[in-house]
């Protein structure tokens, strides 16, 4: 990576709020928010940033983490009061969203159209709104991945090298498998987590999403979703998955600390086992989310990730734009680093930094990351990009079955819901 060694006087923030980057006299300030990550993307991207300063002579760039638990808040307050940041992490499901109602801009203007060559075609479906590329795609990491304890399953008698297939396979497993100290299955157990992270599942169940692919109808009721909610209730009255979540579904703690025989978490978990618990690296295998039919080759997971995104009111939309295609669409020195960073448990959209990802010898550290991309990723469908109020009317649904409610009233519940999510943000007709 090119860079011109000039003196800068630079701070960065790490944190909400942090004491103001000073400007360099002659230069123009832009600012970048990211959504706190683990510490080494925090790390990754305050490297970034400071590369990026040292290669300018026309503009700074401050750079400001932002608790997660903290992002909307203190995002609203600033667009409140017109303090927006330049630049901003926005995952593909906010995208079109964010576009439709004017709180972003497009980039195709303000980054070159040679910089969107050799990126994914279904992720840049994502980025889209009306024909024009509102963000631009980092990485795409799949949802849901069946982590299990190899030693486990053959002290049940079961055979290691052939995890459950389907879902009637996978709670046979899981009730060998339980133990008065080990849950046979750790997954999202609130309706907030099961929300997004059966996203892939509810392809699988039914071949389609809750809601009409033009956003006009609900399509919750449909009978094909009684298995997906018969499935949770069965490992939840069958005591296979704990009571109370040990974790949010985005922790991968439980299998690390050996609380679970299975997990189901997304792909980002083998960062986590392989950086906080190597010891146990050797016992876990990976393999896809099962099927209710057995068929591998139907998603069991989306496709979920980060962009960066350009503010609609930034006073700066090109030098913004300018870091941006920079950063994910210039030399693959930095990306690849972050790629490593996370312990290649994340995967590239764009083929020249994939392919060099896949060339770098440290990517054979993650045992899991070729069967996470053959047989997950190649099989995933892109997260949905409706209102989560959508989503979350049918994780509801999933909740109250665990709770014993009867299937097809809360299905039925949920298609109301939708109904009434579609009439009230005038979501019919939004969707392509």
């Amino acid at each position: 990576m090119k860079t011109w060694p000039i003196v800068l006087t630079l701070v960065l923030v790490a944190g909400c709020g942090g004491t103001p980057t000073q400007k360099p006299a002659g230069k123009a300030e832009i600012q970048l928010w990211q959504q706190k990550f683990t510490d080494q993307e925090d790390a990754w991207y305050k490297k970034a940033v400071s590369a990026f300063n040292a290669s300018q002579d026309k503009v700074v760039l401050k750079h400001t983490i932002v608790p997660a638990d903290a992002w909307e808040q203190k995002m609203k307050a600033a667009q409140a009061a017109g303090k927006a940041p330049d630049i901003y992490t926005l995952n593909y499901n906010k995208v079109p969203g964010f576009a439709r109602t004017g709180q972003i801009q497009p980039l195709d203007k303000l980054i070159a159209a040679d910089r969107w060559a050799g990126l994914q075609k279904e992720v840049l479906g994502s980025v889209e709104y009306k024909g024009a590329k509102y963000a631009y795609p980092m990485l795409v990491e799949p949802s849901a991945v069946l982590f299990y304890r190899k030693d486990l399953f053959a002290k049940a008698g079961l055979d290691p090298n052939r995890p459950p297939a389907t879902w009637d396979e996978l709670v046979q497993y899981g009730k060998r498998l339980t133990t008065k100290d080990v849950s046979g299955l750790v997954t999202a157990g609130v309706a907030v987590d099961m929300a997004w992270s059966t996203w892939g599942l509810q392809w699988n169940a039914a071949g389609h999403l809750p809601i009409s692919d033009d956003w006009s109808a609900p399509q919750a009721a449909d009978p094909q979703y009684k298995q997906l909610l018969q499935a949770y209730q069965t490992l939840y009255k069958e005591g296979i998955m704990p009571k109370q979540p040990l974790a949010p579904y985005a922790d991968a703690n439980p299998m690390g600390q050996g609380k679970a025989a299975m997990m189901v978490c997304g792909s980002w978990a083998a960062g986590v086992l392989l950086s906080d618990y190597p010891k146990m690296v050797a016992d876990i295998a990976a393999a896809p989310l099962p099927s209710f039919d057995g068929d591998a080759t139907k998603p069991t997971a989306t496709l979920g990730g980060w962009t960066l995104v350009v503010d609609a009111k930034s006073k700066s939309p090109q030098p913004a734009a300018d870091f941006v295609s920079w950063l994910l669409a210039g030399d693959t020195t930095l990306l690849v680093d972050f790629f490593k960073t996370t312990r290649f448990s994340k995967y590239s959209p764009r083929d020249v930094v994939a392919q060099a990802v896949k060339n770098d010898p440290a990517a054979a550290e993650n045992v899991w990351a070729k069967t996470i991309e053959d047989k997950i990723v190649a099989y995933a469908k892109p997260e949905p990009t409706y209102d989560f109020a959508i989503s979350l009317a049918f994780g509801k649904a999933i909740e109250k079955a665990l709770q014993g409610k009867d299937i097809d009233t809360a299905l039925s519940e949920a298609d109301a819901e939708i109904k009434s999510v579609i009439a009230k943000n005038n979501l019919a007709g939004q969707g392509s």
